[in-house]
């Protein structure tokens, strides 16, 4: 990704006020949430607004479980999924602050057993790069979801994986390379990511309930949902998030949160007492690595003109508008943590529904009515974008199962499929016929494969979906197996 170069949309983001911030209005902001949850008919929401310095509103609305009357209240506790990555940034500005880290330090300092597989990225890559993922390394997120390593071992297992893109020359989501330097920032602590941002983040911005993992004994707690088959939203069960996780796994209320973007707001203050420099929180929310607003990126953001990324934090315009957000989904729950600075407005939304975009719609009709611009039907406009997402989605699926030749039969019987099959960042995985078919085993997933063609294969189970599977055959059996980017081969 190449350097940002923003004194153009500098310009352009932090020019004059073109709006003037309104007193937030609860009976307002009553009538707009209660207008979110029937477009998108989410059982549970927890909504907290921060203006000039003060808990300007805070509410739950809905329930906790839709078999249960729990309700849902200001200090009931989510998963914020990814909006950890803004924990985990925070907590490594204060370690600047103390001259414990330095961003761009080479990760190797803090954890010498970090590697990558590009030698020109190994020599160079430093906190920084992991930050804003600019690594070059793609997602891979099947090595962290319902992986069955710890947390040292996925940092082990994604740095054998090769580059996706050149050291440095884009944007390219990577959650655990991430979380490795919210794990270096434990090593320089002298402790762990854990204790860190327990004492430092929760424990100075008074985040009573927040925890670095799934609170198994609190009581006030949101449970997943997902729309079944035929759309109706059902309670799932939930992704544990049982092992600390820096760039995914704090739970939080909406109280806490609320707690958190004051100080976002406060430029290191909180409370009358400077807890952090100004400059070094200013870093977090400075872009650092463009985003490319083309394709869907720019159909969901029509009143955008610059995205980029900062340290943990999505930094873009918004109607003339700086603003500073970061979005988490997990099964069955999506949260969504906004700042907007020169308002002193800070918008948290927490819900337990799976694969809605109502929060980012919701998040837009709070900033348009606080801030007086034209308002627009948000929840309409992003139902019709997801709707069409779907459908291409699914007419692409459609035409792959198409092309499909059934006079194609596999070259050989289902048992000269089978073995052991080994990649060196995957690790082992095996192919064994059950029952009359192929099922493919790695890590925690198990998945039948349904014959394609030929000697391809497709995996289908919770987690994939028509995933193609191609066996290289020689000397009467397969000799590898390739499957999601990777090749492993036959065991010797």
């Amino acid at each position: 990704m190449r350097r940002f170069l923003f004194l153009f949309a500098l310009s352009v983001v932090l020019g004059l006020e073109t709006a003037c911030a309104q007193d937030v209005d609860s009976k307002v902001i009553d009538a707009l949430v209660d207008d979110a949850l029937r477009h998108w008919q989410v059982p549970g929401l927890a909504v907290a607004v921060v203006h000039n310095d003060r808990l300007a509103y805070i509410k739950g609305f809905g329930v906790r479980n839709l078999d249960k009357p729990d309700p849902i209240t200001p200090d009931t506790i989510f998963p914020i999924a990814s909006c950890t990555k803004t924990v985990t940034s925070l907590a490594l500005a204060m370690l600047v602050d103390e001259g414990k880290l330095h961003w761009d330090d080479p990760v190797r300092k803090h954890v010498p057993f970090f590697r990558l597989a590009d030698p020109l990225a190994d020599a160079n890559v430093t906190l920084r790069d992991l930050l804003t993922h600019r690594t070059g390394v793609g997602a891979h997120d099947l090595l962290w979801y319902k992986a069955p390593w710890d947390f040292e071992e996925r940092i082990r297992k994604i740095g054998k994986v090769e580059l996706d893109h050149s050291f440095r020359s884009s944007f390219e989501y990577q959650t655990i390379l991430f979380g490795a330097a919210g794990y270096a920032g434990g090593k320089a602590a002298g402790s762990s990511w854990r204790a860190l941002v327990e004492k430092r983040v929760f424990g100075r911005l008074d985040m009573k309930s927040a925890s670095c993992v799934y609170p198994r004994e609190a009581g006030d707690v949101a449970d997943p949902h997902k729309k079944n088959a035929q759309g109706k939203a059902e309670a799932i069960s939930r992704y544990p998030l049982d092992q600390p996780d820096p760039a995914g796994s704090v739970h939080a209320s909406a109280r806490d949160m609320s707690q958190f973007l004051r100080f976002q707001l406060g430029n290191g203050s909180w409370n009358g007492k400077r807890l952090l420099a100004e400059r070094n929180l200013a870093e977090t929310h400075m872009p650092q690595v463009v985003v490319r607003v083309d394709g869907f990126v720019k159909e969901a953001n029509p009143e955008t003109l610059q995205i980029s990324y900062g340290l943990g934090w999505v930094v873009q315009d918004y109607r003339g508008k700086l603003m500073v957000v970061h979005g988490g989904a997990i099964d069955g729950f999506r949260a969504q943590l906004t700042l907007v600075p020169q308002a002193k407005l800070g918008i948290v939304l927490l819900n337990n529904l799976d694969g809605v975009s109502m929060n980012i719609a919701l998040t837009n009709t709070l900033i348009d009515r606080v801030l007086g611009f034209p308002q627009k039907d948000w929840h309409t406009f992003y139902r019709d974008l997801v709707r069409r997402g779907e459908e291409e989605k699914q007419a692409a699926a459609k035409a792959f199962l198409a092309k499909r030749l059934p006079d194609r039969p596999s070259t050989l019987p289902l048992a000269a499929y089978a073995g052991k099959f080994v990649d060196a960042a995957y690790g082992p995985c095996e192919v064994a016929v059950q029952e009359g078919r192929l099922i493919w085993r790695w890590a925690a997933q198990v998945c039948p494969l349904e014959h394609y063609q030929d000697d391809t294969f497709l995996a289908n189970n919770d987690t994939l979906n028509n995933v193609v599977v191609d066996f290289a055959v020689g000397n009467g059996r397969a000799e590898a197996v390739r499957l999601l980017g990777r090749v492993f081969q036959r065991e010797k």
